[in-house]
């Protein structure tokens, strides 16, 4: 069984609007081990949209809070 990862945009999975997705391969066995969502230019947009959205806020954290962001989210990987 795979999974499908979709987009990410303004904080949430965003299904892609071109309907489109490739296979991802693992590269020790060579089979299939999910597929990505490709996306469209109006993905893009929203998600370059969302970005500028947040940015701002994002800018206005210290730089101490903003390493306990990545650090949390590179923890969650």
């Amino acid at each position: 069984m795979t999974h499908t990862l979709a987009n990410w945009i303004c904080g949430a999975p965003a299904p892609a609007t071109s309907g489109q997705q490739l296979p991802v391969y693992n590269p020790a066995t060579g089979a299939v081990s999910g597929q990505v969502q490709l996306a469209s230019h109006a993905d893009v947009a929203a998600a370059v949209a969302s970005a500028q959205a947040a940015f701002p806020a994002w800018s206005n954290l210290s730089p101490l809070r903003r390493s306990r962001v990545l650090n949390r989210f590179l923890a969650l990987l």
